[in-house]
C-alpha cells in the first residue's frame, strides 16, 4: 500500500470512535441533558455488570479455541508486558510530577492500561475491511482480527480489573484518609530513598488488595468465554446454526453490542467536563501523552522485534501488528468507570481522558500506518 493509502486505511476508524464520542458530549450538554451525570453513572453500572461481560464472553467464546490458543500464547505475554512498562514508567512519572494521593492510583494506571478492547474490536476489522490492505484477503483477515481482538480484550480486561481496580481502589482510600495528613509527613518522606518509597507502595498495595475484585464481571464474562470456545462438549450446545442452547449465546451477543457505543457515549459526556477543567496539573497529562504515545509504542517495536527473533510468535503480519498496536492505544475507558465507582478523580480523569483521546486521533493513525508499513518488511 502507498504511504498515503496506509494513512487513510487508519485514520477512517479513529473517525468512527470521534463521531460517537462528539455524539455523546452533545447529549452531556447541559441545555440538552439526555445524558447527565447521573444518567451516566446509572448507564456505567448497567455497562460494567451487564454490556461488558456479555461482550467479553460473546466474542471470546466464537473466536478462541484450543489450538488458536497454542498458537496466540504470546499475546497475554505481550499485553503483560505493556502493564510492566506502563507501570514502571507511570512510577518514574509520579515521582516528577508529585499528584496528590488520590490521583497516583488514576496516573498509574493510565501509564499501565491502554484501551485493548473497544478500540482493537474497532480497528483492526476496519483495516481488514478497507481496499488494499496488507493483511490479504477481507473475510478471512476479519476472521482473524475478531480472534485476535477477543483474546486481547479478555486479557485486557482481566489485568485492568485485576490489577488496575486495586490501584485506583486504594489510592481513592489512600488519598481520603491520609490527605490532611500527607503535609505532615512530606518533610520526613523526602527524606526517604525512591527505592524506598517505591517499595512501600508496593507493600502497601499488595496488603490492602480485594482479591474479590479479580472476579469482576467482565473478569468471569471472560472466564465463561474460555470455557465455551475451549471445551469442545459446551462449545457444542451453545454456538452453531444447530447447537440446542444457541439461545444462549445469541441473547449474550445482543447485549454485547450495546457494550461498545455505551461506552464510548459515557466517554464523550465524560470529556465535557474536561473542557471545563479541573486544576489538574499540564505537566502529569503531558506526560501520560509522552507515555502512551512516544515511549510505550518505541520500546513496543523492539519487544516485537526481539520475539519473532527468538521464535516466540509466528510471522503472521496481522498478529505482530495486533501486537504492536497494543503499546499505542489511548489509556482504558474502564478507569473512566472505576473512578465514578470510587468518586475519587472523577473530573481529573475527565481531562486525562479528552487529552489523550484528542491525540490518540492523531497518534494511533499514525502508529497504525507505521506498524502496517513495518510488519510488510520483516
Amino acid at each position: 500500500m502507498e504511504l498515503k493509502q496506509l494513512f487513510v486505511t487508519a485514520l477512517i476508524p479513529v473517525l468512527k470512535v470521534l463521531s460517537i464520542t462528539a455524539l455523546g458530549s452533545y447529549l452531556a450538554l447541559d441545555r440538552v441533558n439526555i445524558l447527565g451525570e447521573v444518567t451516566r453513572k446509572n448507564l456505567n453500572t448497567v455497562v460494567f455488570y451487564v454490556f461488558g461481560p456479555a461482550l467479553v464472553s460473546s466474542n471470546v467464546a466464537q473466536t478462541i479455541t484450543y489450538q488458536s490458543m497454542v498458537k496466540m500464547w504470546f499475546m497475554p505475554v505481550n499485553i503483560l508486558i505493556t502493564f510492566i512498562i506502563g507501570s514502571i514508567l507511570g512510577c518514574l512519572l509520579i515521582q516528577l510530577t508529585r499528584p496528590p494521593a488520590h490521583l497516583r492510583g488514576l496516573v498509574l494506571g493510565c501509564c499501565a492500561a491502554g484501551n485493548l478492547g473497544m478500540m482493537l474490536l474497532i480497528i483492526v476489522p476496519a483495516v481488514c475491511k478497507e481496499k488494499g490492505s496488507p493483511f490479504g484477503a477481507p473475510d478471512v483477515c476479519h476472521m482473524y482480527a475478531m480472534g485476535y481482538a477477543s483474546l486481547s480484550m479478555a486479557v485486557g480486561d482481566f489485568y485492568v480489573w485485576s490489577y488496575v481496580y486495586n490501584i485506583v481502589r486504594v489510592s481513592s482510600r489512600r488519598g481520603n484518609q491520609d490527605y490532611n495528613q500527607s503535609a505532615e509527613r512530606s518533610s520526613t518522606s523526602d527524606q526517604a530513598t525512591t527505592s524506598g518509597k517505591l517499595e512501600q507502595r508496593i507493600v502497601m498495595v499488595f496488603q490492602k488488595m480485594n482479591l474479590k475484585s479479580i472476579f469482576a464481571p467482565s473478569t468471569i464474562g471472560a472466564l465463561i468465554g474460555f470455557a465455551i470456545g475451549v471445551i469442545p462438549q459446551i462449545r457444542k450446545l451453545l454456538l452453531g446454526d444447530g447447537a440446542p442452547l444457541r439461545v444462549i449465546q445469541d441473547t449474550a451477543n445482543l447485549l454485547g453490542d450495546g457494550a461498545i457505543p455505551s461506552l464510548i457515549l459515557i466517554i464523550g459526556g465524560n470529556l465535557l467536563k474536561g473542557l471545563r477543567g479541573s486544576g489538574i496539573q499540564k505537566s502529569l497529562v503531558v506526560g501520560i501523552i509522552v507515555v502512551r504515545y512516544v515511549a510505550l509504542p518505541l520500546i513496543g517495536v523492539l519487544v516485537v522485534k526481539g520475539a519473532l527473533k527468538f521464535g516466540l510468535v509466528h510471522s503472521d503480519p496481522l498478529y505482530l501488528f495486533v501486537l504492536l498496536l497494543q503499546f499505542s492505544l489511548p489509556p482504558a475507558m474502564n478507569i473512566g468507570i472505576m473512578t465514578l465507582l470510587f468518586e475519587a478523580g472523577e473530573n481529573e480523569c475527565s481531562v486525562i481522558m479528552l487529552w489523550t483521546y484528542a491525540f490518540a486521533s492523531l497518534s494511533i493513525t499514525f502508529w497504525s500506518a507505521a506498524f502496517m508499513w513495518l510488519v510488510a518488511r520483516l
